[in-house]
């Protein structure tokens, strides 16, 4: 939509300024840079930088300190325990804890999550109903289960404090003491006089695991630290968007959600604040660790692994629950291990929602409040998720068109105005100062802004730019087919270059390149009736400026690209149709006549600009003086 409206702009420039010298050149290609600047930061779900705090880096130094020197080993727990229990004939020797490590699955229509007897902790994670695609030694695409929290190098461990010393629980063998198909309970010695029990059970059709952490017996005076390292799995086929929308979020009580940087190694350290939630995020999954009170003292980081390695980075995670908490000797939490579904995340804790990356401020507003609600209404009743992009296309032309109605209208004012124009340029065309003063004057005149048709367009923006972010981050387009596009969250790949070109790479984006060519088109069909003789450099920017855009686009999300098509077909048939049936020039000339004689207001845009025009003019022959 933006993107298909360079023509509009350029002309109205262009009636007022036909001159543009290198100077306009340099300053194409700056915005050029620029944009492609505002990309790479844009495209990355950052916060502003008002409003990243200075993060305190020393949280748990303490802890971390202390751990090394402290934690039991997994066999020295073991013989302590066991010794424990030889040791006390109050407890019951059944409770002995087993030395092979046992798992169990709990399960519903949605997930399955494997849980084992070492450490009681998860596992893996199997998420039902969505697959990972991935390519085989021929280079054909196949389709798994999808998993997480599967890796072998991950760790959860709870720090428990017993007798001066700290006990790991991820080395430790417990016991099962009973399991079904959605509830399981694991329990071992800490003492002679404490016993952990670990608890988990899973509802039908939801992705909360309910985790409660109970102490029989002595209950620890101090608090309970936490440890997690979390390796994410490569889950999509566009490892970039994955890169780029990953990381560590968390919320603080009383405060909108944080998180690390999803493009370089970070830390965010929050000694002293008390935190509701922790969330380990992929660009469409999640595993996010609930409290039912808060955590304190926690660490969060995000560390990037390079690009071949076989996850996509390692989040590491600390903190601590106090010893208040555990009213009773027990204390509760949640997991939520699923898809990114706004809906879910929404009514699993607050603000976990804010999780998908749908832009900050007002782009984000506008995504979650007014674009996601148009989608989920227009879902009911389209299966397919690209005939769903193009009627969104259209609906939201349909609510922008008064904005689109003014612009063609001030194109129809200028083209009405051009016989005008071409005097002045036939009589001053030595002159091009005099050219722009006098045809600001007639502007004036006639009550014309040559300004008229961009103010509307940069009203519009704010949309566009929200739906740069919708696409990438609504999960309900994740491997969604449309035409030759396999993946709406990603970019289509129609042909395979045997090269790479920088920005470009070695695929070929039909979408992409069917929006270039659209704009091509519409910026011939725009460009037929302006004159450009006075300054050829405005034309062929006009064609260029779609062709440099397409290398950025080439790589974008083919929701994004199909909806940019489309809306340049809409662009062009808008034009059309107002060219030939809903203006008239002869009509609009005629109230221009009319408003030439009406009293000019003074101190206004032209009045300013014919200023800057006497003085530039006024500096110009004080310099051919002096030669």
């Amino acid at each position: 939509m933006i993107f298909g409206t360079f023509p509009l702009i350029n002309r109205s420039f262009a009636n007022f300024k036909r001159n543009m010298d290198r100077n306009t050149i340099i300053g194409f290609i700056l915005i050029f840079a620029v944009i492609m600047v505002w990309n790479q930061f844009f495209f990355q779900p950052e916060m502003e930088a008002a409003k990243i705090k200075q993060h305190q880096q020393d949280s748990l130094k303490a802890l971390t300190e202390s751990i090394p020197n402290t934690t039991i080993a997994s066999n020295t727990a073991n013989q302590n325990s066991k010794s424990a229990i030889a040791d006390s004939s109050s407890i019951d020797s059944s409770s002995i804890s087993q030395t092979k490590e046992e798992t169990r699955t709990l399960s519903n229509d949605l997930v399955a999550i494997e849980l084992s007897s070492k450490g009681a902790a998860i596992k893996s994670v199997k998420l039902s109903k969505y697959n990972r695609i991935f390519k085989d030694q021929s280079g054909h695409d196949q389709k798994e289960t999808l998993m997480m929290m599967n890796d072998k190098k991950n760790v959860f461990e709870y720090l428990i404090p017993v007798q001066g010393k700290v006990i790991s629980t991820k080395d430790l063998i417990f016991q099962i003491r009973k399991s079904s198909d959605q509830e399981i309970e694991f329990e071992t010695l800490l003492s002679p006089v404490s016993k952990l029990v670990l608890s988990y059970s899973l509802k039908e059709g939801h992705y909360i695991l309910d985790h409660q952490i109970k102490f029989e017996g002595k209950i620890p005076d101090s608090s309970i630290a936490v440890s997690w390292n979390n390796y994410l799995n490569h889950l999509e086929a566009n490892s970039s968007y994955e890169r780029n929308y990953s990381s560590v979020y968390f919320k603080e009580r009383d405060q909108d959600p944080d998180y690390c940087s999803c493009t370089k190694d970070d830390k965010i350290a929050l000694q002293g604040k008390s935190v509701q939630w922790i969330s380990h995020v992929n660009q469409f999954f999640n595993s996010s660790i609930i409290s039912s009170a808060d955590f304190v003292n926690a660490e969060n980081e995000t560390v990037m692994l390079p690009q071949n390695a076989d996850n996509l980075k390692l989040i590491k995670t600390k903190f601590e629950i106090p010893a208040s908490q555990f009213s009773g000797g027990q204390t509760n939490l949640q997991w939520y291990i699923g898809p990114n579904i706004y809906s879910n995340l929404k009514n699993a804790a607050p603000d976990l929602e804010s999780i998908i990356p749908y832009g900050w401020s007002v782009f984000g507003t506008i995504n979650r409040y007014v674009i996601r609600p148009l989608f989920l209404f227009l879902e009911n009743f389209i299966g397919s998720k690209g005939i769903l992009i193009l009627l969104m296309t259209l609906i939201v032309k349909i609510v922008v068109f008064p904005l689109g109605y003014k612009m063609l209208q001030s194109q129809a004012k200028m083209t009405a105005l051009k016989p005008e124009i071409d005097k002045i340029k036939a009589k001053h065309k030595d002159d091009m100062q005099k050219q722009q003063m006098e045809t600001m004057k007639i502007y004036n005149e006639f009550g014309v802004n040559p300004l008229g048709g961009c103010f509307p367009l940069l009203l519009q923006m704010p949309i566009w730019i929200a739906l740069y972010r919708f696409f990438p981050a609504t999960i309900e387009f994740r491997q969604e087919s449309f035409l030759w596009a396999t993946d709406l969250t990603s970019y289509d790949v129609f042909a395979t270059l045997p090269f790479s070109i920088p920005m470009f790479g070695n695929t070929v984006s039909l979408f992409a390149f069917l929006w270039m060519l659209s704009t091509l088109v519409f910026t011939y069909y725009s460009s037929k009736s302006m004159d450009f003789s006075s300054n050829p450099a405005m034309l062929y920017m006009q064609y260029l400026m779609p062709v440099m855009f397409w290398v950025m686009f080439n790589k974008t999300a083919a929701g994004l690209t199909v909806y940019m098509f489309f809306s340049n077909l809409l662009n062009i048939a808008q034009t059309i149709l107002g060219k030939n049936f809903l203006f008239d020039t002869e009509k609009i000339r005629a109230k221009l006549e009319l408003n030439k004689s009406k009293p000019k207001k003074q101190g206004g845009f032209r009045d300013r600009f014919e200023s800057l025009m006497k003085e530039q003019q006024r500096i110009q022959q004080e310099k051919l003086k002096k030669k």
